[in-house]
Order: structure tokens, then sequence, then C-alpha cells
């Protein structure tokens, strides 16, 4: 099978005005980059507002592994199935992040047959939204400074000040730094340290505004320092936001691409899973449900994580509600939460199959306790045996209730995932109930992060650090008690020991550190050893990516 950037290369792609075709998308909304890119204009896009919405899939993931599982791939392959069987859908994902595009995970745009395109693009500089991100938090780090450094009007404690400069890099040298240094004419010289751009309060604000004006008023909401008598001062208060809003006018609009079968892609936004609320925007969301009958959407990582954010954050705040979630699962990945090594994956292994069942057992509980109707798609490998999967589909029929469906997307794109597809619309047929969200926003701020942690990562409790505790008593005296909690932990196990495979029970969820992010509408609790800002591997993806004889890409995954 030739590699993923060769397969995206030899495609023939549509124009994009004809993909836009399929869904009504006149030209005069289109904001051409390229013959195979565009983004829709902000006036299109409010007008679809009237329109009555489609059906919303999710499609999420057991915890995931060095093995693969295979989500993005999953959710392509699920909207080209879609669209086979007669289905008019729209597939809507995150913008991949340079950061771990050549670092370790590599690109976000699918894989095989089941690929958005161009690809290349998609993975690297795209349509520039990142960027516009990235530019934005600078101004508004640049002019906190600017207005310490000329009489500091507002009084701001320069050893209170919370707004940290971001970069679309992992960059571990850059987590922690001293600024400022020099003299006098360089302003105060003060700790302060970067994270990476999809980590970034702009970053959640840009992905859960409604429109312009909304995120305009969401960045005036962000607490970026306290003055000496601990007074909250924000982007408003340092007059950032208009400034800001300029930066991100364009970036605002969703991306429309396609996938190999030439179908309909809105790809937006990308906050991480694990440090962020890890979904694409509000905006591309929603028009996917005005534009077509179903939309297809992934959460980051497990569903542990991306899925209860998505739940308990985006669609508390979005008011949405999906019909179906597909829960991605490989036979590999559950071999290896069985215990079985990495380099022993190919050889069938029932027992361990069975012991790292578990994990998927678990993540299915948990979205069925939202109220959620629940497929298994699984992600088929070549060296999975039919043993294997004849086991998978037993234990979740068996012991969960549940189909378990065999998809063959990476080698056979759509086709190889009808039968998922026909599953979904079985599920959707029904009318969404009321999500039963995790906790409840009146809840105290302890309790929410209790909540989740006992619920849905099988915890006996959490410890809360003291200095962790004091900010969330002050985040509740300042009127922030009414948040929800956006979970900050490694994405590699239900506990906060990423080596804590399977389904782990009975320890103990350690918060060392919570966020305010008062425009976005959440609070950040960091767990465990989570970094804000991730470093490179030993072995970077960056060191085989390079261009060939022939100007073209090679190494790209």
């Amino acid at each position: 099978m030739p590699s993923d950037i060769e397969i995206a290369r030899a495609a023939t792609l549509k124009p994009i005005a004809q993909v836009a075709e399929k869904l009504g998308i006149p030209d005069d909304a289109l904001h051409n980059y390229g013959k195979h890119i565009a983004k829709i204009d902000h006036g299109y896009i409010a007008g679809l507002e009237s329109r009555k919405p489609g059906k919303l899939v999710l499609v999420t993931a057991i915890s995931p592994t060095p093995a693969g599982e295979g989500k993005t791939t999953t959710t392509v392959g699920l909207g080209d199935a879609l669209n086979r069987i007669g289905e008019k859908t729209m597939i809507c994902l995150r913008e991949p992040s340079l950061g771990p595009c050549f670092g370790m995970k590599g690109g976000a745009a699918g894989g095989g047959k089941a690929q958005v395109v161009p690809m290349e693009q998609i993975n690297l500089h795209f349509t520039g939204d990142f960027h516009a991100i990235t530019s934005a938090h600078s101004l508004a780090a640049a002019l906190i400074d600017n207005h310490v450094y000329w009489a500091n009007e507002l009084n701001i404690d320069v050893r209170r000040i919370h707004w940290r400069r971001v970069v679309d890099m992992n960059d571990r040298a850059l987590r922690q730094i001293t600024q400022s240094l020099g003299g006098v004419a360089n302003g105060f010289p003060r700790e302060d340290g970067f994270d990476i751009t999809v980590a970034s309060e702009v970053m959640a604000v840009f992905c859960l505004a409604k429109d312009l004006a909304d995120l305009e008023e969401r960045l005036g909401r962000i607490v970026i320092a306290e003055t000496r008598d601990r007074k909250l001062v924000t982007l408003k208060d340092v007059k950032a936001t208009g400034a800001m809003t300029v930066l991100l006018k364009d970036a605002l609009q969703p991306n429309l691409v396609q996938t190999l079968e030439g179908n309909p892609a809105l790809i937006h936004g990308g906050p991480f899973a694990n440090i962020a609320h890890g979904c694409n925007s509000v905006i591309a969301t929603r028009a996917g449900l005005r534009l077509a009958d179903y939309t297809v959407t992934e959460a980051g990582f497990g569903a542990d994580l991306g899925a209860e954010k998505f739940l308990d954050i985006k669609c508390r705040q979005a008011g949405l509600t999906p019909s179906a979630v597909v829960v991605v699962a490989t036979i590999r990945a559950l071999k290896m939460h069985g215990g079985v090594d990495k380099k022993n994956l190919g050889a069938e292994n029932i027992d361990a199959l069975e012991k790292g069942f578990a994990n998927l057992a678990r993540h299915v509980t948990n979205l069925r306790g939202f109220g959620l109707p629940v497929v298994v798609g699984v992600n088929h490998f070549y060296a999975d045996t039919d043993a294997e999967h004849a086991k998978l589909k037993e234990l979740c029929r068996e012991r969960l209730d549940v189909e378990a469906i065999t998809c063959r997307h990476w080698a056979e794109g759509g086709a190889g995932a009808e039968e998922l597809a026909r599953a979904v619309v079985k599920l959707s047929e029904a009318e969404p109930a009321p999500i039963r969200h995790a906790y409840e926003t009146e809840s105290r701020l302890s309790d929410k992060i209790r909540a989740i942690a006992t619920k849905l990562y099988g915890a006996a409790d959490i410890q809360i650090e003291t200095k962790a505790q004091a900010k969330l008593a002050t985040f509740e005296k300042d009127g922030y008690g009414n948040l929800p909690i956006c979970m900050a932990k490694t994405q590699y196990s239900f506990s906060t020991d990423p080596t804590l495979m399977g389904a782990p029970e009975g320890h103990i969820v350690g918060v060392r550190d919570v966020r305010l992010s008062a425009g976005a509408g959440f609070v950040v609790a960091i767990c465990g050893e989570i970094m804000t800002m991730p470093g490179l591997p030993r072995v970077p993806a960056a060191d085989t990516i390079r261009l060939d004889a022939n100007g073209q890409i090679d190494g790209l995954f």
C-alpha cells in the first residue's frame, strides 16, 4: 500500500466550487485559497441559522496507544460511507497543529483511502488560521507588557500576570523563561513562559464563539492578570479585543475542503484534547448541521477526554446533542491495553484482547451514562485475525449489548465503512434525548472535578494541591463557580499515570494547578505531569520530512 501522502498526491481533486455546489453553497459565498480550499463567508454562515439542523454524529475512541486507533480516519471513512448510501453528509474536523506534525503524532488528515485533501496544505500552514491565533495571542501579550511599561494605570502586579506566550511548535525550552532582560528600556524583568498555540485561551474562544461579536465579547472576558490589591484584569481592560478580533476576522470563517472521494469537509480550529477542550469550532459544526442531513465530527483522544469535554463544554454552550456516538477501537490497541508489548501485537492473542476489552467497556459505559446511543467501529489492520474480530464482537454483544462493526475504510475508502454508516443511521432514527451531563453547573468546582474523576475515570477520589484549592475558592468568590471543568491530563490512561493502561480503578486523581478560562467559559484542572507546552521526542518526525528532487514534500504522515 502506498503511503498516505502518496495516496493523497495521486488523487484527482474536484474544484472546490464543485464541492460547495453539492451543499448548495453559491460561488460568491466562497473565499478561495487556490483551487481546492475555500473559506465560507461570514454572511452566508449567519444566514444558515434559520435552517433546521440535521443529525450530529460524534466519533470518539478508546484511550490511545502507540498501536494506533484511527479516529480521524474513521470519521472521514464514515462520512464517505454515509454519502455512498445516499445520506447528504458533512465532515467536521479540527485543524492539525504544527507541533505534533513535526513531533511524534504526525498530521491529522486521516489516512489510507480515508483522508481529507489537499493533505500537505491541511497539515502545514493551511489557510493561516493558527498563525492568526498565534498573532492575536502575541498581540495581547505585547499590549499587557506595554501597559505596564507606560505608567501601569491599571496597577497590574507584574508578579501576577497570568497571560503566557504561545507558539505553534513543541519546544520544551520555552516552558519557563525570564523576559525583559537587558535594561530599563526593555521593560520590567519577570518570569514568563510559552504554551503551544492549541492550548491558548484564544484558540478555545475561537472554537466556542458563535460569531464575530461573540468572539470579541469572549476575548474581552479573558482574565490576564491581577492588580496589587488582587482585582482581576481582563483583555478588555487593556483595550486588546478590537485589534485581536481584526486579526481573527478572516480566520473565523470555516475552511471547506474535500475527502479523497470528493465529499465536503469543514476543517476549522484545533484545541488539544488533553490540555484544552479538543473539538473543532462551533461555527463549523453548526454550519455543517444546516448544510447536510448528517454531520460527522470527532472529539480528540479517548472518550474520557475529548467526548466528555465535547458533551459537558461544547454541547452545553452551543446547544448541541449527538444522535449517535461511534467509539473507535482496534484489535492491536486493545491487546496493548491487555499488556502486550508493541513489537508483539502482530500475533493472535485472544486472552490479551479480552483483558484489554475493559478499556473499551468503560468508555462505552461512560457514554451511555450521558444517555447516548453507541456503536463500536473496529478499525481493521492487516495482521488482525478473524478469531480476534469474532471475539471482540462477542464481548461487545454479550457484556455491553452494543454492536461492534469491523471497518476497512483505510484500505477501501467509504465502501469499507458502509455497514457502520447503516448502523449510525439506525441509531439516529430516534429523536435524541437531552444529554445527562457528568455534573451540574451549580456544583462546586471541586465537586465537578471529583464527579469526572470518580464517574468516568474510575478513581476513588481526587487530591487537589493547596495552591490549587485556594485558586478554586477565589474563582468561586469572583463569580466563576458555575463554569464547567476542562480536565488536563494524560490521554493514555484513565488515571494521571500514562503507564496505567486498561481500566484502572481506585486511583487518586491529583490536581496540581487550575487555570481560569473566563472567555472560553471553563476552568482548567491540570492533573499529574501534563504539560501545556509539549516537547519533541528523541527522534522527531521532522528528521525525515524534506523536499525531494522534484520539489515535493516527502516524509509527512
